[in-house]
């Protein structure tokens, strides 16, 4: 965890849980830390560019927040720069929570997993939206993944503030069907190399 991650998150009443339940001193020393946590390093750029789905967080104008998932091909969630991320956001069930929320408070927090390595990634940032105008066209142009079908309705842009990785504890591990296919392509390989000499030693077994 970074600095600046510290410096959004732990509120006084955030700082007093952590004072009853004992980890108060040692997120004291992160509040410290010459790391500032609000810049993309390799890692966190490498976690970004393969996710297929995140959830984003905002707030409504009645102060609930809302979660929802946005999904795509792999790698549809583009690193622009060291502090910002976008993507083509995609025509959902078009009822729009996220993006009036948006005009009503830009502040977002996405949660990006990695399932088969128990990694997460959290990202605190602002968001800024572009549709139907000529910056929209233009970064729709960098942002669309080309084999993607379904439309593309506007542009968005995370400028990051802050990031910090959880812990590892208590996730589950998980698995797309093609991280499957690439765990278990050895064994089909071993068993194609099995079946092959099984039917040769049958063949030249044969009187």
């Amino acid at each position: 965890m970074g600095r600046r991650f510290a410096e959004l998150a732990f509120t006084p009443l955030v700082k007093a849980q952590q004072e009853k339940h004992g980890s108060r001193r040692q997120y004291e020393r992160v509040e410290q830390s010459v790391i500032p946590g609000s810049h993309l390093g390799p890692d966190e750029q490498a976690m970004i560019r393969t996710r297929d789905g995140f959830y984003m967080a905002t707030v409504s104008e009645s102060g609930w927040p809302y979660v929802q998932y946005r999904g795509g091909n792999k790698g549809f969630l583009r690193v622009l720069d060291e502090q910002t991320i976008g993507f083509a956001d995609l025509r959902g069930n078009k009822q729009y929570i996220s993006l009036g929320n948006l005009q009503h408070d830009d502040r977002v927090a996405l949660f990006l997993m990695d399932y088969p390595s128990q990694s997460r990634l959290k990202i605190l940032g602002h968001a800024e939206f572009h549709e139907d105008d000529a910056t929209a066209q233009e970064l729709l142009e960098t942002l669309r993944v080309p084999e993607e079908k379904t439309p593309a309705e506007r542009a968005v842009l995370v400028h990051v503030e802050a990031f910090d990785w959880n812990c590892q504890q208590h996730i589950t591990p998980r698995y797309t069907e093609e991280e499957l296919s690439e765990i278990l392509d050895p064994i089909r390989r071993r068993l194609d190399q099995v079946e092959k000499e099984n039917a040769r030693l049958r063949g030249s077994a044969k009187p």
